[in-house]
């Protein structure tokens, strides 16, 4: 989770930053930090799946963990859900995002990894939340 919070550092008005690593040996396979401005679906964990397939190829991805410094968004969450990544492992919640003046579509990623019962993956929330709500309000504005 520190390596995507070192990433989101890189966007400072939308410091979403994700890592995908190896499940076996945490190894760093592909980064990604948000870059809406350019594109509106490019959120961290997109622009992290993306430098994934760059890498590897599309495959290999139920033994990978994907740590985001958010809660993926619905969109996001259901990019992670088709690519089959084997977990993931998030910091601020929605509602802490929304808290922060950041505009969310209010589901939940339980809410879309619950609705894909071929999906097998794990999710985690809330880790070095503290750290992660920090870089989401005290983001800057403008």
């Amino acid at each position: 989770m520190r390596l995507a919070i070192a990433a989101a550092k890189a966007n400072p008005f939308y410091p979403f930053g994700a890592i995908i690593v190896g499940a076996a040996d945490g190894a760093v396979l592909a980064q990604g930090v948000n870059n809406s401005k350019t594109n509106p679906i490019l959120h961290g964990e997109v622009v992290a799946i993306n430098d994934y397939a760059a890498r590897h190829g599309n495959r290999g991805w139920a033994n990978s963990i994907l740590y985001t410094t958010g809660e993926p968004c619905p969109m996001c969450m259901s990019a992670i859900v088709w690519a089959g990544i084997g977990g993931v492992v998030y910091g601020s919640s929605i509602t802490t995002l929304a808290e922060a003046g950041i505009a969310q579509i209010m589901i939940g990623a339980s809410v879309v990894h619950d609705a894909a019962p071929f999906y097998r993956g794990q999710i985690e929330g809330g880790v070095l939340r503290a750290e992660t709500d920090a870089l989401f309000r005290n983001r800057q504005r403008g």
